[in-house]
């Protein structure tokens, strides 16, 4: 049953719905959630192995602070101290990954970038300085300036990974009001596995049914 609400709503079931739907205790209810959204990662990496290909887009948000700005003069540092980063990656018609990183900089997202895209994919970005490095990396690279108000560009944007972090931040905020840092790779990952099966989100409890079974 715990599997079957975890896959059949499109944002999730919280530790409280499963402790009313279970009638356990909330600290059960909570390490079952959390157990099945290591199982979805599981799922998502035996499903996705390879690495993407053509055409990539490319992102970062920030997700779960409190921290607000008030007033001006207060720049994004500021802003950003009690929020994670998380950088994302989608293959237009195909998979995406998530990955809760310590910060947006070249040194932390270009590793993930050349473990997950085959060169010579093409990327589409905005105009964040972290990614300015890919066409040296051998990358066909090309960006829209979000800050003049350019969305798309021809088949340049970045409308499907952005699409994918409002679904997130309005899962997160509506099923679970807040998650912790320490646990927000789980959240991302259990998105992602939903983005993943999309197409045939009635298969997703078979599959996760079949990913426990090689598991024993």
């Amino acid at each position: 049953m715990p599997m079957y609400l975890m896959t059949a709503t499109r944002n999730g079931v919280s530790a409280k719905e499963l402790q009313r739907q279970l009638g356990v205790t909330y600290k059960c209810a909570w390490r079952i959630g959390h157990q099945l959204r290591q199982l979805m990662a599981a799922r998502a990496q035996a499903q996705n192995p390879g690495p993407m290909s053509g055409h990539v887009e490319m992102d970062e948000t920030y997700i779960s602070g409190k921290a607000k700005v008030k007033g001006l003069g207060l720049g994004k540092g500021k802003y950003l101290r009690n929020k994670s980063t998380v950088f994302g990656i989608v293959q237009r018609g195909g998979p995406l990954k998530g990955y809760v990183v310590p910060n947006e900089l070249s040194g932390t997202v270009l590793p993930i970038v050349s473990w997950n895209v085959a060169k010579g994919t093409k990327i589409s970005t905005d105009l964040a300085g972290q990614y300015k490095p890919l066409k040296r990396l051998g990358y066909h690279h090309e960006r829209v300036n979000h800050n003049i108000e350019e969305w798309v560009r021809g088949d340049v944007h970045t409308n499907t990974i952005e699409g994918f972090w409002s679904h997130l931040k309005r899962g997160i905020k509506s099923t679970h009001a807040s998650v912790s840092r320490q646990h927000l790779q789980k959240y991302v990952d259990e998105f992602a596995v939903r983005y993943n099966n999309r197409d045939k989100p009635a298969e997703m409890f078979q599959r996760l049914v079949r990913q426990v079974s090689k598991a024993v």
